[in-house]
């Protein structure tokens, strides 16, 4: 029904005293069981062509779905709607038209009087237009257009990134439509609840783009009401579009208060970073030592290591004819919720350390990885992944790494030593640096995943591909990484996966990428523990026992452009693994783009291009399969010249590596300094009883980092599950860096994170030095501050049957 709303019809003029709006009393909340939705469609000027569009699909949308969701409709462009008490029969405003000053004082505080009450807005298009002089319609709509938007409709990608809101839940992840794109004066994200973004590489947004974070649709809880606000419906047909009425189905049912919806979960002053620990008392590492990992007991517990680096008072030992050369200290630190303090479990001592400097000088081993068994709070089993420096062969200059299972003796809370179950250990060349990984992660079959380095220095190969043969040290090469992680006979350079058992051996589950018993070319030459292959260094790994995927990130090499004839820069990268494979380093990387080989005689020279579907391990350094298995795209991959770096390919496949010719895929991402950390994928339990927990809108969405903090990322991504795992780009990246502050006072340096049984998220800030800790290193909570999904089970309309949407 459509209403020809006047001042007749309402029975006069509409009463008012003592200023504007001051006699407009409304119910509260408006509306009420017999739901109603006013479409209001005035303008400034000529009446847009999108208001009969509007208007029908409004209608049309509340005779769609269960009766119990249907509602009634009356449109009106008369004003004076805004004055009369019967604008509270009313569940929600519609406004379809915008274009200058639609109310006069007296109607706009009528408006205010409706959302105060808890009455319900839902914006579209040009009413981000409407009373550009009021900041309070301002902020009721939550943005206003840019100077400058294109002036015709075109086709865009829309990413749908609130999975859980009735708006967006039903539609595609990546939504292909056209309309007329609105760009912003002032980017509304972090003010506002975004569900939804525009993609910008998908069409010509003009001189006042946003960039990649380009809002579309967005809600918010307003001044004791509920708005929405969607930038699309600037065309007739996109009313007629069944995916865009679904999208208005679902905002109209929230501000009705015929279903609940959380539109607080990505507003930046809803969430809180606290430092747990305090610095370091002069001399000692009673807080915290050189972060590296942490892990989370299902008692809330927090477990911390550190790698082996003291304080800045430490001493450090670089003399390889010095029996204590890199002799160091990994600590294990707890923090206990219960009391807010912090205590030592114990210490391991490690070949770890050994300071900064060149790549021949400096290390990156020590006590890099942690896990607590998943029957931690039974048996007390923890898990850590180190080089002991007892394992230094100083005349080889090679090591033992090693994962071994300690005790934690339940009446000391103390680390025992003599319960170390060494399950298994492995050389490691330690004449060069660095990236030795460490991270180890279980999936829900109780199979440990252990992130193994490279530990392989590319300063032989001008940063390019570490695959020079020609550099060893006592019979080891230390920049040839087809020795390492491009073989299939090595654990270096991996990410492992085996079964522990209770007697502290291992066996080995199905479906790895080796059984250790392949017969190929001659037999013993695979490791049946390898079930990743090809990674740098992969310092922390993660499982999602949702799915039992995992997700990995590493460091790539130091070339900071591509090269027409060694191949692409560094490149750090993201990867989700859902089956055993190859990650392609050191033949291939991103997106499978390769490097050259090179062999002796003469490793400067070029020769042919890695064929990334038929690899050959020509090194003569290699003791595993010379045909080993092909490489696979990765997800994320970011250079110094931003994320997701491609280029035109030859008939060969071989792309340009000319940075005249380079495709940015992913604009969210920056680089430069670089330094890739994975992160958890977030599930909400709705039993984490913490306060701080986390809402359910992060639900399976995947965090990844960097180490700095600088223009590199700290997002949250939403995957398309049909394409993840085969190397699909993220559908969906949302910034962080609000939440999890970055800055000198912030988490500026990010060395690790993970949500505790509370559903917070804890982090570790690895401080501002290297190969040390300091006052800056400590462990931080970040909880969230914000309400529960509104509105209130009490307050929906038809309540009773309603209560358990």
């Amino acid at each position: 029904m459509v209403l020809a709303w006047s001042a007749a019809l309402l029975g006069g003029a509409p009463a008012s005293a003592g200023g504007p709006g001051a006699g407009l009393r409304l119910p509260s909340p408006p509306g009420g069981e017999n739901v109603r939705v006013l479409v209001f469609h005035a303008s400034a000027g000529a009446e847009p062509p999108t208001v009969d569009a509007g208007i029908e699909a409004v209608e049309r949308i509340g005779r769609t779905g269960p009766p119990a969701e249907h509602f009634a409709v009356d449109a009106t462009d008369d004003a004076s709607v805004f004055t009369d008490p019967r604008l509270g029969t009313y569940n929600a405003v519609v406004l379809l038209t915008g274009g200058g000053d639609l109310l006069d004082p007296e109607q706009e505080a009528g408006l205010e009087s409706y959302l105060e009450a808890g009455g319900g807005f839902v914006g579209i298009h040009d009413a981000a237009r409407a009373e550009p002089y009021s900041d309070w319609f301002t902020g009721l709509i939550g943005a206003r257009p840019a100077a400058t938007v294109p002036g015709t409709a075109q086709r865009a990608v829309v990413e749908v990134g609130d999975r859980r809101h009735p708006a967006t839940k039903g539609l595609p992840v990546q939504w292909k439509r056209p309309d007329k794109w609105l760009n912003w004066a002032t980017n509304p994200s972090g003010s506002v609840h975004t569900v939804a973004r525009v993609r910008e590489n998908t069409y010509r947004p003009g001189p006042g783009a946003n960039g990649w974070d380009h809002p579309v649709s967005w809600c918010r809880d307003y001044d004791g009401g509920r708005s929405f606000y969607t930038g699309m419906g600037g065309t007739p047909d996109s009313f007629r579009e069944a995916d865009f009425r679904t999208h208005l189905r679902g905002a109209l049912l929230w501000t009705t208060r015929l279903a609940r919806a959380d539109c607080q979960a990505t507003i930046t002053s809803h969430y809180k970073a606290e430092r747990l620990t305090a610095p370091n008392q002069p001399g000692k590492s009673d807080q915290i030592g050189e972060p590296h990992g942490l892990v989370t007991a299902g008692d809330g517990r927090v477990f911390y290591i550190g790698r082996g680096g003291g304080d800045g008072s430490a001493p450090v030992v670089t003399d390889w004819n010095d029996p204590a050369v890199g002799k160091g200290e990994g600590t294990v630190h707890v923090w206990d919720p219960r009391t807010g303090k912090v205590s030592l479990a114990g210490t391991v001592t490690v070949f770890g350390n050994k300071g900064g400097g060149d790549e021949l000088v400096k290390n990156e081993e020590g006590l890099l990885g942690i896990e607590l068994d998943p029957a931690f709070l039974t048996n007390g089993w923890i898990y850590l992944h180190y080089t002991p420096h007892s394992g230094v062969d100083r005349t080889t200059r090679t090591a033992e790494r090693r994962v071994s299972r300690f005790t934690l003796d339940a009446r000391t809370n103390k680390l025992d030593p003599a319960s170390e179950k060494v399950l298994l250990k492995w050389p490691v060349q330690v004449h060069s640096c660095c990236h030795a990984g460490g991270g180890m992660a279980w999936d829900s079959r109780n199979n440990l995943y252990i992130a193994t380095g490279d530990n392989n220095s590319s300063r032989f190969s001008d940063g390019y591909s570490g695959n020079n043969p020609q550099p060893a040290y006592k019979g080891a090469a230390f920049a040839d990484a087809r020795r390492t992680a491009g073989n299939t006979n090595n654990l270096n350079g991996k990410i492992l996966r085996i079964h522990p058992e209770p007697d502290g051996t291992y066996t080995l589950p199905d479906g790895n990428l080796f059984t250790g018993r392949e017969p190929d070319e001659g037999g013993g030459k695979t490791r049946g523990e390898i079930y990743v292959m090809g990674v740098r260094n992969p310092s922390r790994i993660s499982v999602d026992k949702k799915t039992d995927t995992l997700y990995a990130g590493w460091v790539g090499p130091d070339a900071t452009e591509p090269s027409t004839t060694w191949g692409p820069a560094k490149y750090d990268t993201f990867a989700v693994i859902t089956h055993a494979g190859n990650r392609g380093w050191p033949y291939c990387m991103g997106n499978n783009q390769p490097y050259r080989d090179r062999n002796l005689p003469d490793p400067s020279k070029p020769l042919g291009w890695y064929d990334c579907a038929h690899l050959r391990n020509e090194s003569p350094h290699n003791d595993g399969l010379v045909a080993v298995p092909p490489a696979e795209p990765n997800n994320v991959w970011y250079a110094p010249q931003g994320g997701g770096p491609d280029f035109p390919r030859d008939a060969q496949g071989v792309p340009s590596y000319r940075l005249s010719e380079q495709k940015l895929l992913l604009p969210w991402l920056k680089g430069g300094g670089q330094a890739a950390m994975d992160g958890p994928v977030h599930r909400h339990d709705t039993a984490a009883t913490g306060q701080g927990a986390w809402p359910a809108y992060w639900d399976g969405k995947w965090f990844v980092g960097d180490f700095y903090d600088g223009d590199q990322p700290r997002h949250a991504l939403v995957m398309d599950p049909r394409t993840a795992g085969s190397g699909g780009l993220p559908a969906h990246a949302e910034s962080l860096d609000k939440i999890v502050p970055v800055g000198a006072d912030g988490i500026r340096n990010l060395m690790g994170w993970t949500f505790g049984p509370d559903g917070a998220l804890y982090v570790l800030d690895y401080g501002r030095g290297f190969f040390t800790s300091d006052a800056k290193s400590a462990l931080w909570r970040v909880t969230y501050t914000g309400g529960e999904p509104t509105p209130r089970p009490a307050e929906l309309a038809r309540a009773g049957r309603e209560a358990g949407r």
